[in-house]
């Protein structure tokens, strides 16, 4: 075994290697760029290096930082995670020629893998069955146009490189076909540096099922199960269970050993997945979609009902050890199911948050455990993968994992800013997953009821409470806002805003004769706050005691609550803008990122609905649309890194169209004039 491994990646999975390698008595050798100096897998690992500024290209993704990283630190082995340099064959001959070890397979069955064409060919060969389609190298944009006609009609777009859902795009009708191809090119290009394309049929009412597998170096195969995880946004991967509630024990025996098969064609060694499709109409036929050549991001669910260490199996085939067991003796026990948790906002079209964590709660108890990064102070940057962490939970069967898993949710609180774990919560009561009966649009059919945010109104009261509160631990009496006074306290009035919409709310009274009037109803009402030492605070109200993890600070409150994390801004005028415009001539940003094309030239007299720009974070793309016509003033061009609600255009209305006054809020919109049509590409 290795005395020394170093982890090319970051975040939470370098943090979850980090776990094993110490069990194994290893020391761990993290890597980071300048956004992550201060990440907790730097401090959680025996040495930390740096390779470069924050753009992974510089440091992430630079081959000859990570392998003279390795040099230097004296490590044998090098764990790439997944992400990054994890499917990269070139790294692989890297390790290989520097006499490193690379955790994962060889060089060619990484090629092969790599590139879905190549894939479907080599698994066709061992009676695999694939999707059927046309998938040739080199295809044209006229020639896969024309076999549009021959896949027929729904069918999917998919980049030969790569994976994630990025570039993936399902068409309906031949007239949408090169419009998805050049955008699919374009985001293929920019995500994987290959825009070869290729067609498949567009399996109705989808079920994306796969399949771990381990093989040695000695012809050892085995699978390890099957997991679901149908339940995806923008085919990106949202919640994963094992095993999969719609497969019986004779069609998982079948899919095990074609997965098995998929890794002898490339004669396979170390963890790797097999994907295949089933429609939910016909439970026990599977196609073959591809194989990821390392570690998947949903790998504890398989933990779970197993027992393995996957990492510790990976480290050991990669050592040259043999499995030690056979496929009779892998047995599962129980249910898993896990949640990504994202910097991301669904109320707000699943826009890319981030920024500063004031404090992070994360959920315990039986059966729960979380692989993160997250931690107080830590800062989230907008240059990687969007995912913070992973909440898992194991039961002896499915309902007990799902209650186990929405309490944990319930459970978690991440101050700074939005993520979707609220979202999650509210998917994981969605009747048909309860059931099981899931499939890769379910998440698109419930999007928006499960994306509404409807204003909390105690909510309003609570912030109150704990702002109050929050000003009264001031030494300096002559600064507090708490109504401080010789004699009686004066009453507090605080103007709050959550989600659109204000109230205010007067706090009479201290300690514990408080009194609040408003939002809810007129009148002052008795109530009590009560600090705990784990974060919590209990506001008693109406007779109601509401239990909320909070975070006060000079210009708002923070409250989460079964899973949802409220931010109420402290508005320090009375008034706000009229909001009932809605159409804006000034087009922004929607989120930090980068502009990665220009759709129209400066001057161009565009009509409502046109595409301006394009931003991409977090490698999802986000196209900004006019909400008036007129003629577009650019202030910005392909390269700018922006701002969230920096200016990109200016439309000078056409004659006729009246511009709202300055300051106006698009009603029912974002500034960017999106109506929750946007063309997001694909998460991490």
């Amino acid at each position: 075994m290795f005395t020394t491994v170093l982890i090319a990646n970051r975040g939470e999975i370098a943090c979850r290697i980090i776990r094993t390698l110490r069990s194994l008595g290893i020391r761990s050798v993290a890597v980071y760029s300048d956004a992550d100096a201060g990440s907790r897998h730097v401090h959680l690992a025996d040495v930390a290096v740096r390779l470069g500024p924050a753009p992974a290209a510089r440091s992430y993704l630079d081959v000859d930082a990570v392998i003279r990283a390795a040099r230097e630190t004296g490590a044998e082995a090098i764990h790439p995670g997944y992400g990054f340099l994890a499917e990269n064959a070139a790294f692989a001959r890297a390790c290989e020629e520097a006499g490193i070890v690379f955790v994962g397979p060889g060089a060619e069955a990484i090629r092969v893998m790599g590139d879905k064409i190549t894939a479907k060919h080599a698994v066709e060969a061992r009676g695999v069955p694939t999707v059927p389609g046309v998938a040739r190298a080199g295809m044209t944009d006229d020639e896969l146009i024309a076999a549009g006609e021959e896949v027929g009609y729904p069918l999917l777009i998919k980049p030969s490189a790569g994976g994630g859902g990025k570039g993936m795009h399902v068409v309906e009708e031949s007239a949408a076909l090169p419009e998805a191809i050049s955008a699919a090119r374009r985001e293929a290009a920019a995500s994987f540096g290959d825009d070869t394309l290729f067609l498949e049929r567009y399996v109705r009412s989808p079920r994306h099922i796969e399949v771990q597998v381990l093989a040695d170096a000695h012809g050892g195969v085995v699978h390890l199960g099957e997991r679901e995880c149908s339940l995806q946004r923008r085919h990106q991967k949202v919640i994963e269970e094992a095993p999969s509630p719609l497969l019986d024990a004779e069609t998982r025996a079948r899919i095990g050993r074609a997965a098995c098969e998929t890794a002898r064609s490339v004669d396979y060694r170390g963890a790797g997945t097999v994907e295949f499709i089933v429609s939910a109409e016909a439970p026990g036929e599977f196609f073959f979609m591809e194989m990821n050549t390392r570690l998947q991001v949903e790998h504890p669910v398989t933990e779970e009902i197993t027992g393995l260490d996957l990492v510790a199996q990976q480290l050991r085939i990669a050592a040259g050890e043999p499995l030690g067991f056979n496929q009779d003796a892998v047995t599962l026990t129980g249910h898993a199911i896990e949640a990504r948790v994202y910097a991301e906002d669904p109320a707000s079209g699943f826009l890319p948050t981030g920024g500063r964590v004031t404090r992070v709660r994360h959920p315990g108890g039986e059966g729960i455990r979380v692989d993160t990064a997250l931690e107080d102070g830590l800062d989230v940057s907008v240059d990687y993968d969007p995912m913070l962490a992973k909440i898992i939970a194991w039961g002896p069967d499915r309902e007990s994992a799902r209650r186990r898993l929405v309490t944990a949710l319930g459970d978690t609180a991440v101050f700074g800013f939005a993520t979707n774990v609220a979202f999650l919560r509210a998917l994981l009561e969605v009747p048909d997953v309860v059931a099981g009966e899931l499939d890769t649009g379910l998440i698109a059919r419930e999007l928006e009821a499960l994306t509404v945010e409807a204003v909390d109104e105690r909510a309003f009261a609570e912030a109150a409470l704990i702002l109050d509160a929050t000003a009264s631990r001031s030494r300096e009496p002559w600064r507090r806002r708490d109504g401080w006074r010789f004699g009686a306290p004066a009453p507090r009035r605080y103007r709050l805003a959550l989600g659109g919409e204000q109230r205010t709310v007067e706090v009479t009274g201290a300690r514990e004769m408080l009194a609040v009037a408003g939002p809810e109803r007129e009148g002052a009402r008795p109530a009590r706050i009560t600090p705990h030492d784990d974060g919590l605070v209990s506001v008693t109200l109406d007779g109601l005691t509401r239990t909320v993890a909070a975070e006060g600070d000079d210009d708002g409150a923070w409250i989460a609550r079964d899973g949802a994390v409220r931010r109420l801004t402290l508005v320090r005028a009375e008034h706000r803008a009229d909001a009932t415009a809605d159409a804006d001539p000034q087009l922004v940003s929607p989120m930090p990122g980068t502009v990665v094309a220009v759709h129209v030239a400066d001057g161009t007299v565009i009509g409502v609905g046109d595409a301006v720009m394009a931003v991409e974070a977090m490698k999802m793309e986000h196209v900004v649309r006019s909400s008036v016509a007129g003629t577009v003033s650019l202030q910005a061009r392909v390269g700018d890194v922006v701002a969230r609600g920096q200016a990109l255009a200016v439309v000078a209305p056409a004659a006729g169209e009246e511009a709202p006054r300055d300051g106006a809020a698009p009603g029912g919109t974002d500034r960017s004039g999106n109506r929750g049509t946007d063309d997001e590409r694909g998460a991490a």
